[in-house]
């Protein structure tokens, strides 16, 4: 590795020191086209001599570098200009790397952040890497090294924007719909089709488990529709009973029943040129279907009582965390109703199929309830993300939202800590895939894999302990100590006795 010496030449870090000194260029400028050219690079370190020293280097390369050494000025720079990646030093005066790391990507989940530092620990990688930073790099970083790594999240966010480029989602670098939060390759593949789906006037589908957030992607649908400007009318096919379902859906004039007092327009008529969100349309009663259906075939309803059709011109989405098919199968939905509805299906992913958004959401939701509380909390510390990352979700993104909510009103610490969660979720050990099952949504805590792979040994040497801990190269007594090396069936003994 070259000296830090070595790596100077005055009269380029003279010109990157005036550039990037000047209040203009570090808060205003665009990414100049599409090529790998002058991409804009954000060098954060409160050592002025390194960003000099790094913003030099990055130039002779072609990029476009400019610096600050205060890491509140960065996140007040991302907020008026366009920036390909960020380049942070991970000790600094105010605010950490790790920090300022977990702030950008809350705010910008797009933007590649890379951290260096030269007091390089595996800790500090990994909680990084937990944080979604891009990458990690020792400081003093190998220039060709960091070149490498820069040039690659240029290019990564560059195909990024293409994906959410206006022909896909309608809005160029904003962000793709409120409320949906994830970088996950799950989520990529729904932002990306519900953009494509928003402005074709078809009746859509939204399967998922309850919690997943099927309302927000009908709502989503909605902003990108051209109806976006007329109403969003939203009901729950459960919760209405079957004896006012009809008046809810299609009105009643006065007179109908015995408590219709006034006309009363129904939710088909109140979104006229809007869009219909009907959840958990499986639910919906036998009797209804057949009304349902006709009044989408012939684009008209008759309210309750009534002899006349009022027109109705409106989008239905509709909801389920069912299947619709095998409710067909069984008879209790109108197959007719289902090819009607069924046009285009979006299934949205279960949250334990998408681990790596879930540090996303549990920022979003501590900044969410803190405001909302009033308290000084700003994050969630290693421990409590590593439980948050192990744990299923059954109830998804709502039961995740819960948990922090609890844990935010009983802290007693800036940062949320493993004690603060459920204690379901502090308990919870489950069989989460290891490293070698794949993608990086389903990787877990090292003491997760340790656990497992003990447990494994145990296993096949009949929970006998000695031959267990000569095999694993440890202690017997090493064992022991572990609180979650129980006996697997059988009291140890003797080894010979065990081994054929």
């Amino acid at each position: 590795m070259r000296s830090r010496r070595a790596w100077l030449r005055p009269a380029r870090v003279a010109k990157c020191h005036a550039r990037a000194s000047t209040p203009e260029s570090i808060f205003t400028g665009m990414v100049r086209g599409r090529d790998n050219s002058r991409a804009q690079v954000l060098i954060v370190d409160d050592d002025e001599s390194m960003c000099d020293l790094l913003g030099a280097e990055l130039e002779s390369r072609g990029f476009a570098p400019s610096s600050v050494s205060e890491p509140e000025r960065a996140l007040e720079s991302l907020e008026s200009r366009v920036v390909d990646v960020v380049v942070t030093d991970l000790r600094m005066r105010g605010m950490s790397g790790l920090e300022l790391c977990e702030r950008i990507v809350t705010a910008h989940p797009e933007l590649p952040v890379v951290l260096l530092t030269a007091h390089g620990t595996l800790e500090s990688a990994v909680a990084a890497l937990r944080l979604r930073a891009y990458d990690f790099l020792s400081k003093p970083p190998d220039i060709d090294a960091l070149v490498a790594v820069v040039d690659r999240a240029v290019r990564h966010r560059r195909l990024d924007r293409e994906a959410c480029s206006p022909d896909d989602v309608g809005h160029g670098d904003s962000p793709p719909f409120e409320g949906i939060i994830g970088t996950s390759e799950p989520m990529r593949e729904l932002v990306q089709l519900l953009g494509r789906v928003g402005p074709v006037d078809a009746s859509v589908v939204l399967y998922g488990e309850s919690g997943t957030g099927k309302e927000l992607a009908a709502r989503a649908l909605h902003e990108r529709s051209e109806r976006r400007d007329r109403p969003f009318v939203a009901l729950n096919c459960a919760a209405i009973p079957e004896s006012l379902l009809e008046s809810e859906l299609f009105g009643h004039v006065k007179g109908a029943f015995t408590d219709a007092r006034a006309d009363r327009a129904g939710l088909f008529e109140r979104a006229k040129g809007g869009t219909v969100f009907l959840d958990e349309i499986t639910e919906l009663h036998p009797t209804m279907q057949p009304k349902l259906l006709r009044a989408l075939q012939e684009r008209s309803v008759r309210p309750v009582g009534s002899d006349r059709e009022v027109p109705i011109d409106v989008r239905v989405l509709a909801a389920t965390n069912a299947d619709m098919s095998s409710a067909v199968e069984a008879g209790r939905f109108r197959a007719d109703l289902y090819y009607r509805l069924n046009v285009i299906e979006i299934r949205l992913p279960p949250l334990r199929e998408r681990r790596s958004d879930i540090s996303l959401l549990a920022t979003h939701f501590v900044d969410l309830f803190a405001r909302k509380m009033g308290r000084r909390v700003a994050g969630v510390s290693p421990a409590c993300l590593a439980r948050l990352t192990a744990y299923e979700w059954p109830g998804n993104v709502r039961e995740l939202a819960n948990a922090i909510e609890r844990a935010v009103a009983l802290t007693r610490a800036t940062h949320i800590e493993a004690a603060d969660l459920p204690g379901n979720v502090r308990a919870h050990r489950g069989a989460v895939p290891g490293p070698a099952a794949g993608p990086a949504e389903k990787l877990v805590p090292l003491e997760e894999v340790e656990r497992r792979y003990i447990r494994r040994v145990l296993a096949a040497t009949g929970g006998n302990k000695t031959l267990a801990a000569q095999i694993l190269g440890v202690h017997r007594r090493t064992l022991y100590r572990k609180d979650w090396a129980e006996k697997p069936s059988e009291p140890d003994a003797p080894a010979e006795k065990r081994v054929s």
